[in-house]
């Protein structure tokens, strides 16, 4: 099979493929389907955190059988480094009122809990109907704070990884899979 320009053009600085494309499209239809069932007779919101989880979340709605509601949320606690800082800040809040509605936040990936956390916390406040979370990835031996997610997709080991939404300074999220990154790729950005 032929490798796409983007592939051919940001792939030279992937060491490693971890989640095919493939796989990615029937875990994305499987996880579809599971909340479909699990929420046919509610109204859910989807509450997809920014920037990494648009493209999941994107590819998730379209995957469901069941009305749902969209709204995104935007936090950080990377910047443009491959560590988190732990200091976690809303960039961009809800822009409707959430009080009584069903919620599932949808993440690209839990690393160390930390901004999950810090989420989970501050929407429970709002006087939800339910709370749950979908990570589409899930980071072996990182998490710092416990939190298990009803619904995931893959489990990574614990290698920074980008793609299918996952970025290293705002690059890579336009990879069809998941990978991890070349030395060479930040040690040139004096990121490491």
């Amino acid at each position: 099979m032929k490798a796409s320009l983007i592939e051919q053009v940001l792939g030279n600085d992937i060491e490693e493929v971890l989640v095919a494309p493939e796989d990615i499209q029937v875990k994305v239809r499987e996880l579809g389907q599971q909340i479909s069932a699990d929420y046919i007779d509610k109204d859910l919101l989807l509450v997809g955190i920014l920037r990494g989880a648009f493209v999941f979340l994107a590819d998730l709605i379209r995957e469901m059988g069941i009305p749902v509601e969209t709204d995104f949320i935007a936090i950080s606690s990377y910047g443009s480094s491959t560590t988190t800082s732990g200091v976690v800040r809303i960039l961009k809040d809800l822009d409707d009122d959430i009080e009584g509605k069903h919620v599932l936040i949808v993440e690209d990936i839990l690393d160390t809990g930390l901004t999950l956390n810090y989420l989970v916390k501050n929407l429970s406040s709002r006087r939800l109907a339910s709370l749950e979370v979908c990570s589409f990835i899930v980071k072996e031996g990182k998490q710092r704070v416990p939190i298990k997610p009803k619904y995931f997709g893959f489990t990574v080991p614990n290698k920074f990884v980008v793609g299918y939404g996952l970025d290293y300074a705002q690059k890579y999220r336009n990879l069809p899979f998941i990978g991890t990154l070349r030395r060479s790729a930040y040690e040139d950005n004096g990121m490491l």
